[in-house]
């Protein structure tokens, strides 16, 4: 296993307004890397451009967007002159099952989750193959690899980043191209998206009853805890140590040994983990 360090490098990080985004273009900058960071949050980028060091380049683009997408690649490569590495972090979640879900749920979800991470790896793929040293990283989940109650629209996108970015790492490596591929499977890190997801069922109508919004204070106090900067640096400390899958966080690795050794007992282990988080729906 090769190790290869980012400073100097040209990196873009999508979704960089906010959460694991925001930590990554803090820690490579931190680390001498020339970052540009994207989101449809300019106000989200604008603070951490306070926090990174030296310039961050910086644009406003919806990743489902993928003329955009395009034309943001060729601004970062014009900018720069190069581009090295590219972060397809960006992502959104929501909590509905298959029954209570309509189609436009699962087109939001898969626009960002999996159609951001296609558009990102194809629009900066030529510009990493120019450079001679290229990596793509594109940020999956534990949901990559589990499936779980509610989450039917996440898990897809996330299942299928995972085996997108496999075949584009075998695609590298049958060619013989200068690029590296890795696949990143976060477990629970403290960040807004749980809040985000409830925010966004309270925008398109939804009851939110105070079960709702206790089911999701639980969710995010008792899973999502590891801080997003440790996340961060977890996922840069992989992509210099040139690995194909960088698991995030001590649940992120013991899910993935359940899953491969034991997967009924995975999906039952998910199914009670949602019922302790129904009872305390019903005890708010």
């Amino acid at each position: 296993m090769s190790s290869s360090s980012v400073q100097g490098k040209v990196v873009v990080v999508t979704g960089a307004g906010s959460g694991i985004g925001r930590e990554l273009a803090v820690e490579l900058s931190r680390r001498g890397a020339r970052v540009s960071g994207c989101d449809v949050d300019e106000a989200g980028l604008k603070e951490t451009a306070t926090r990174t060091r030296g310039e961050l380049h910086t644009a406003v683009v919806d990743m489902g967007d993928r003329e955009a997408v395009t034309a943001y690649a060729a601004e970062v490569a014009a900018h720069f002159g190069v581009v090295h590495q590219v972060f397809n972090n960006a992502g959104i979640a929501f909590n509905s099952s298959v029954l209570d879900s309509e189609w436009s749920d699962y087109e939001r979800v898969l626009r960002v989750n999996l159609n951001g991470v296609i558009h990102g790896t194809q629009a900066f793929l030529p510009h990493l193959l120019a450079s001679g040293d290229g990596h793509v990283v594109n940020v999956s989940s534990l949901n990559g690899y589990l499936a779980q109650p509610g989450l039917s629209h996440y898990c897809a996108a996330k299942f299928a980043v995972r085996g997108f970015t496999e075949t584009l790492r075998s695609e590298m490596l049958l060619e013989g191209h200068p690029v590296k591929v890795s696949v990143v499977h976060p477990g629970g890190v403290a960040t807004a998206i749980s809040s985000n997801a409830l925010e966004w069922a309270r925008a398109t109508g939804r009851e939110i009853t105070p079960a709702h919004e206790a089911r999701q204070r639980t969710y995010t106090e008792k899973l999502l805890k590891l801080p997003a900067d440790k996340a961060a640096r977890i996922i840069v400390d992989g992509v210099e140590k040139g690995r194909a899958r960088i698991r995030v966080g001590n649940d992120a690795i013991a899910v993935d040994r359940l899953v491969r050794l034991a997967p009924a007992t995975a999906t039952r282990v998910a199914v009670m983990l949602e019922r302790r988080l129904l009872r305390s729906e019903q005890q708010a």
